[in-house]
């Protein structure tokens, strides 16, 4: 490393789960462990910009838009720094809500891994597995990581990060609304429930046949089927799904989330679809999947175009 300052950016999407359970726990190696299931990788997710001033005292800090805590970003940005002496700066956007099923931890913490990563000379594959392990440790999810490597729907085959873990990508829906109908849950106190867990274990009975054969509306009736087993939705969150399945969407659980997420079964259902979120009042958006995983962002660059909020609105162009 030479004595001048140095910046890296990156995004990472976000992610939904729709069906899992999880896998690897007996696995020696941590980077073997994880989760198995199937989700959707959204076009939103979370944007970080790293700045590395070597110096003679070590100073750490993640900053995030809406001040939310972030410990588990914090700890993978602190394991990639090391004992390298300087000042680490690192701000984070989420474009997606925190706590709502929508993989924003795991989003965040690999985006400021792989800033990190750039910003000090690590490479790609360090920065994953720091972010991975931080993840597992953390309690922040047991596969987000993963996920996000690639774009579309995701098949989570075998837990853990790649060359451990295999995770296959194909094309997504056109179109995905996803919706809050209430408060986040806290992911960490549901993970280590070891009865929680065996209900998931449970409710996934429909996960192998469909990790066999796999598509999108099969996707879509399994995590129907996963949400209705697992009993986890809330009052007004199962009374939003009873609604969008009436409108012509599958529509399930974010997990974990007081969220949903629909998928139209045809083209005649979606304007029926905007219809019943209109009528129920949820703050919604409809977006679509993304075209790859994470991935670095140019240092300095032009704006990367108009995209939606969580509202529905145009968001301001990012540099």
């Amino acid at each position: 490393m030479t004595g001048r300052p140095r910046a890296g950016r990156a995004f990472a999407p976000g992610h939904l789960t729709g069906i899992f359970r999880a896998a690897g726990d007996d696995a020696p190696d941590p980077r073997a462990r994880g989760s198995i299931g199937v989700g959707l990788v959204l076009e939103l997710g979370a944007r970080a910009e790293a700045r590395w001033e070597p110096g003679p005292r070590r100073s750490i800090a993640v900053r995030s838009r809406d001040g939310a805590p972030l410990p588990i970003t914090q700890e993978a940005v602190r394991r990639l720094v090391g004992d390298r002496r300087g000042r680490m700066r690192v701000d984070l956007h989420h474009e997606l809500p925190i706590g709502q099923g929508f993989g924003m931890s795991a989003a965040g913490t690999l985006a400021a891994a792989l800033a990190v990563s750039r910003a000090i000379g690590a490479p790609r594959r360090r920065a994953i597995e720091v972010a991975h392990l931080a993840e597992l440790d953390g309690g922040g999810g047991l596969g987000g990581v993963a996920a996000i490597l690639g774009g579309g729907l995701e098949i989570r085959r075998r837990p853990g990060i790649p060359p451990w873990g295999r995770i296959d990508h194909r094309p997504g829906p056109a179109r995905i609304w996803v919706a809050l109908t209430g408060r986040g849950m806290a992911t960490p106190p549901l993970l280590s429930d070891p009865d929680q867990m065996h209900r998931v274990l449970a409710a996934s009975s429909r996960l192998p046949a469909l990790l066999r054969a796999p598509s999108i509306a099969g996707f879509a009736r399994a995590s129907e089927r996963f949400t209705d087993r697992l009993g986890l939705a809330p009052p007004p969150l199962r009374a939003a799904l009873r609604r969008l399945r009436r409108s012509g969407a599958w529509a399930a659980q974010s997990m974990f989330g007081a969220s949903l997420f629909a998928i139209p079964r045809s083209r005649a259902a979606e304007p029926r679809i905007r219809r019943a979120l209109a009528e129920l009042g949820l703050p919604a958006v409809e977006i679509g999947c993304a075209a790859r995983g994470a991935h670095l962002l140019p240092p300095i660059g032009p704006p990367d175009g108009r995209r939606k909020d969580f509202r529905g609105g145009p968001a301001r162009r990012r540099p």
